[in-house]
């Protein structure tokens, strides 16, 4: 059973995920257009954090950070690569999705890539009701991104 709940992404199998989340943004897009948080940043103000563990295993990830009044912005969604397709990003984002609506979120949003290896991203992204949009929150037009939004 997948256990998602708020986590501290300073502990050192959730640096270890983000890690590789880091590198694969990197590896994958060139370096202004890699919008992905760090450990510390997520830890942040305005910003709340959640892991899927099973057990004590660490599976995957996710984040929502405050951008304006009733607007949030989806973050840092990542799930370890032996645990793909096993629902734990859909799990992640239920959740995200839910806690918002709690807190009074009217609206949120995402950056993701435009690249085929973000296609798994997008697909589920579309399959919760995010379409795309213009860029927000001060991100500006960038073939290497796709900007996703929806209401709440």
């Amino acid at each position: 059973m997948i256990r998602i709940e708020r986590d501290d992404p300073g502990h050192e199998d959730v640096r270890e995920l983000l890690a590789g989340h880091l590198a694969d943004m990197f590896a994958t897009s060139p370096a202004e257009s890699v919008h992905a948080l760090a450990p510390a940043a997520l830890s942040g103000p305005g910003i709340t954090f959640w892991t899927g563990r099973q057990g004590t295993e660490v599976l995957g990830c996710g984040a929502l950070k405050e951008i304006g009044p009733g607007e949030g912005e989806i973050k840092s969604m990542r799930t370890a690569a032996h645990a793909r397709g096993r629902g734990i990003a859909g799990a992640l984002l239920a959740r995200i999705m839910a806690e918002a609506v709690d807190g009074g979120y009217i609206r949120l949003f995402l950056e993701t890539g435009s690249q085929e290896y973000f296609a798994p991203a997008r697909r589920l992204y579309e399959r919760h009701g995010f379409e795309v949009c213009a860029p927000f929150a001060g991100y500006v037009l960038d073939p290497n991104s796709v900007f996703m939004t929806r209401e709440l």
